[in-house]
């Protein structure tokens, strides 16, 4: 890497890839003393999502960086006590609590918003928060009803003004129960010092912006913006200003910008070999990782069975810090079963196998079960490498 005194500080490919891994917690020793919250400070963000195979994909985003952490230690570090909150950034997040100021520029946005899709009717919203203020944290259910009785989304009328309490900033999510929202006002859970929309949007876009920037390690103007959501126009009125500094990486078409941290010392150490949900923060982008790592993937969970390639939640395979492959797993009793498997070469076998088996160990299976492999011969080598480890 060149000096951080030059103009613009130029970047490999490969050494954008490492500063990449290393930003995301995959090149390295793990830093386990601040568990599962160190690890949610450090990301900025971790994606909620509704599906659930091997484990949830929050649960799965904490065992690719820290190991067979206890699921029960990820729940533990997300909802209990007030040290982080359910917002909307890349997605429904989970965010560090001391971003909370930093959102106060999408909460404005809500408030100000003119049309919702669904219709609030007078009064509704006032009787959901006063019953919140009397009998504490409800889940929609509690309150009257999640659903009127048709398609998920004919969410009821105090689902509608709870969740519209929670874009607010009025309400926040304080636990999960069965994966139902508990909520309570943010002036019970949300600590007072955080608990405030002083800044301005200039302020909240810059430490936005910085913030992914450091998560990133670098990335051009696209990646930046789609980490937390935010609008290009919106990256580029603060970006001079974030604390990022721009450099110019081998390959990219577009201008980039990095973390002077990341640029301070070259990524080392040991690359973590594992399997990634759909949604990790590392693969979410998908122009992003196509141009870093050279590799295609889709969530096919809401394809017509009929026309995926890959399978329903495929698992891209990090290993070597490289993307190597990618299976489709499910659970069967004590079995973790590889509904369908790609790799990259055979040399992907080694690393896919011991991917399966730590996995399988995690959520509690015993034994690993091959369905579909790409080609004979790497079921040969992968079936091989499977056998050597269990």
């Amino acid at each position: 890497m060149t000096s951080l005194l030059s103009p613009t500080a130029s970047l490999s490919a490969d050494e954008a890839r490492r500063i990449a891994l290393r930003a995301q917690g995959f090149l390295g020793a793990p830093d386990r003393r601040g568990g599962v919250r160190g690890m949610l400070r450090h990301l900025g963000a971790v994606q909620l999502d509704t599906i659930s195979v091997l484990a949830r994909s929050h649960e799965l985003i904490a065992y690719a960086r820290l190991g067979a952490v206890g699921r029960a230690a990820v729940e533990d570090a997300y909802w209990t006590g007030s040290h982080a909150f359910e917002y909307w950034s890349h997605a429904a997040c989970i965010l560090p609590i001391e971003e909370w100021p930093h959102f106060a520029f999408r909460r404005r946005a809500y408030r100000d918003r003119p049309q919702w899709h669904h219709d609030l009717p007078d009064g509704t919203y006032d009787a959901v928060i006063k019953q919140l203020r009397a009998e504490g944290p409800l889940t929609a259910t509690e309150l009257g009803g999640a659903k009127n009785g048709g398609e998920w989304w004919d969410w009821s009328a105090s689902k509608v003004a709870v969740e519209r309490a929670l874009m607010y900033g009025e309400v926040v999510c304080t636990e999960r129960r069965g994966w139902k929202r508990v909520y309570d006002l943010a002036e019970r859970a949300v600590p007072d010092a955080v608990r405030h929309d002083d800044l301005d949007d200039t302020e909240c876009l810059r430490r936005l912006v910085r913030l992914a920037g450091q998560s990133l390690g670098v990335g051009t103007r696209a990646d930046i913006a789609d980490y937390h959501r935010l609008k290009g126009e919106q990256v580029e009125a603060v970006i001079a200003e974030s604390g990022l500094v721009p450099v110019e990486v081998e390959g990219w078409s577009k201008p980039a910008w990095a973390d002077p941290e990341a640029l301070a010392s070259t990524p080392r150490g040991r690359h973590r070999t594992t399997l990634l949900s759909p949604f990790d923060s590392l693969v979410w982008d998908r122009p992003r990782t196509e141009r870093i790592f050279g590799f295609t993937h889709r969530l096919e969970a809401y394809v017509p069975k009929p026309k995926r390639i890959h399978g329903y939640f495929a698992m891209p395979l990090l290993a070597g810090g490289r993307l190597l492959g990618r299976v489709d797993p499910a659970r069967e009793g004590k079995t973790l079963v590889a509904r369908q498997v790609s790799l990259e070469s055979r040399k992907a076998a080694a690393p896919m196998a011991r991917a399966l088996v730590e996995a399988a160990e995690w959520v509690g299976c015993t034994d690993v079960r091959l369905e579909r492999v790409g080609t004979p011969d790497l079921r040969t080598a992968l079936t091989a490498e499977l056998a050597r480890l269990t």
